[in-house]
């Protein structure tokens, strides 16, 4: 019993990160007055793919964003276009869901068609005074992301939209995964796959991850990193990037908060981290199938400056 309480309380912060042990969550979507408010979101191409079969779905994508008010929404794989004749054009997006401004970083040798791209984008109700993307070899949609610098009463913030590296399962690795065997070649084909695709995806993280690292020590103002990681807490991405800052679910969240609705009912893969100099006042994740995703939401507030 000494050994197992002894194990437990050396990787109690670790147990924290996972499941955080607070006996309620509420989130009162009426926004208090000094709060800032910020979604992270990966909207899996905001449905594109299925605009003429289920126009519903990017529909209520939409009503969604507009009924939390985000001050701040970060958006991975983004489809999107500034063609007014795109199907995801985005002025209409930031007519829709009520923001200011929005910076969109993207890589064109990765566009979706003619008038779409894909990348990441940061929609904002603040002036938005500076913007910057990031691109680092081999220069690919997940070693690239970007910051954008807002005005927020008297401060200055600088928002960090990341999307790390991805595992690249099939939807036959997918099927194994549910129902894995070791008595079949298919079988040992697969897991040599599913191996291959986690080394290479652990490797990739830990190089993207420390360049974002590198890109928020940097930062002269206070800063909140969102996006989708890919990977789990305690992880070297999660642990790297998040040193000396706070993440929103482990301050005010609640059980195991699973954000991607593939594979396994835990896998926490989205992140809102957020500078010590910010109060987290309340977390929420909102559990609809509109994505593979789940979007997480966070009620911030600055205490500098006061």
């Amino acid at each position: 019993m000494l050994v197992s309480l002894l194990a437990i309380a050396f990787c109690w912060k670790a147990v924290q990160n996972i499941f955080p042990l607070h006996l309620s969550s509420t989130f009162k979507q009426e926004k208090l007055l000094n709060n800032i408010r910020v979604m992270s979101w990966n909207v899996e191409h905001f449905d594109i793919l299925e605009y003429k079969t289920h126009p519903e779905k990017k529909e209520a994508m939409i009503k969604l964003v507009e009924q939390y008010q985000p001050d701040i929404a970060c958006f991975q794989e983004m489809v999107g276009g500034d063609d007014d004749k795109a199907i995801n054009y985005l002025g209409d997006f930031k007519r829709r869901m009520e923001f200011t401004g929005y910076f969109y970083s993207y890589e064109n040798r990765f566009d979706f068609d003619r008038v779409h791209h894909f990348g990441i984008i940061t929609f904002s109700k603040f002036p938005i005074v500076n913007k910057q993307t990031i691109s680092s070899p081999p220069h690919d949609y997940n070693s690239t992301f970007q910051y954008t610098d807002v005005i927020a009463g008297s401060d200055t913030i600088r928002i960090f939209n990341i999307h790390l590296q991805s595992l690249k399962f099939t939807q036959d690795n997918l099927k194994y995964l549910d129902n894995p065997g070791i008595n079949t070649d298919t079988a040992l084909s697969e897991s040599k796959s599913i191996i291959s695709k986690l080394k290479r995806g652990f490797l990739k993280r830990k190089v993207q991850s420390e360049k974002v690292k590198e890109e928020v020590d940097k930062s002269p103002y206070p800063i909140i990193v969102c996006g989708d990681f890919n990977d789990v807490p305690n992880s070297y991405a999660y642990c790297k990037i998040g040193d000396g800052l706070q993440n929103a679910f482990v301050e005010k969240g609640i059980g195991f908060g699973r954000t991607f609705s593939g594979i396994s009912p835990t896998l926490r893969i989205d992140n809102i981290f957020a500078d010590k100099k910010f109060t987290i006042q309340q977390f929420t994740r909102i559990p609809k199938n509109l994505s593979d995703h789940f979007p997480i939401i966070a009620d911030v507030s600055l205490h500098i400056n006061k």
